[in-house]
């Protein structure tokens, strides 16, 4: 019961990414044919809300529900990170769903998204079997 309310929030994010059809294959290849802005407006709001919650986390010293003041680390920049992009770009644009979509398609009866949850498990394995041997 303890992590029943992550199962709500994770259901109400599904419905949310549904209804908004940033699951849908079209709308993703719409967005990387530069055919819709509608992706670029879910994706720049996305950012958006990030930004002015970061800022306002950090200006105003937040403490979790825990009554912790919420700390947020730099993080250094490694070339791992535009080379993985690559990566998650072309599989995004390849099956038309990234990881958190992957479960709404599959959830909304899309059952070929089955095998790519399967895939992303294997590249998550892949990636922590290797991990020590990839630049930092």
């Amino acid at each position: 019961m303890k992590n029943l309310k992550y199962l709500v929030l994770g259901g109400l994010f599904g419905i949310i990414l549904t209804k908004s059809e940033v699951v849908s294959w079209w709308r993703i290849q719409e967005m990387f044919r530069f055919q819709s802005f509608h992706m670029y407006g879910v994706i720049g709001s996305a950012i958006a809300v990030g930004l002015v919650s970061l800022q306002l986390i950090k200006r105003n010293r937040l403490k979790s529900l825990n009554g912790e003041v919420i700390t947020l680390a730099d993080k250094k920049y490694t070339h791992g990170a535009w080379i993985g992009g690559i990566i998650f770009g072309l599989g995004w644009a390849l099956t038309g769903a990234c990881p958190g979509p992957m479960f709404a398609q599959l959830g909304s009866g899309v059952a070929s998204a089955a095998v790519l949850i399967l895939a992303a498990l294997a590249g998550t394995w892949t990636y922590s079997a290797l991990r020590e041997k990839l630049p930092h």
